[in-house]
């Protein structure tokens, strides 16, 4: 299997920036489809961005096209997730995702098509 670490979570006012970063151990990167979810008490997990295994193809939330930005870098086995612009609704618990099956771009925006998932980082956004 694959362990994922998230890091870079913190404490940012509204309209500044924070950079997460999911390291991955025990396999490569390069054979998963990598994604970032959050969720907060109460909600269900929502989807946030995904990256295919490449790094070719790219598919945003809504809520985040245009801020955020996601990324991979296979040789380092690491996926990143860029926030800017940051809102205190972006406040919640980011978790990286990777799927090692082939799935459609919509199924990816979806938690059931992921595998692996890091523990978490907690990204808080006051006003």
């Amino acid at each position: 299997q694959v362990q994922l670490a998230e890091s870079g979570g913190g404490l940012v006012q509204a309209g500044g920036s924070l950079r997460l970063s999911c390291a991955a151990s025990g396999r490569t990167l390069s054979s998963y489809t990598m994604g970032w979810f959050r969720q907060v008490p109460g909600k269900e997990r929502e989807f946030v961005a995904h990256i295919s295994r490449s790094g070719g193809s790219t598919y945003y939330a809504d809520s985040v096209k245009g801020r955020f930005t996601i990324s991979r870098d296979n040789a380092k086995n690491t996926v990143t997730l860029q926030m800017n612009s940051l809102k205190p609704e972006d406040t919640a618990v980011y978790f990286c995702a990777a799927d090692q099956r082939v799935h459609t771009m919509v199924m990816n925006t979806r938690p059931a098509a992921y595998d692996y998932w890091g523990q978490g980082t907690q990204v808080t956004v006051s006003s």
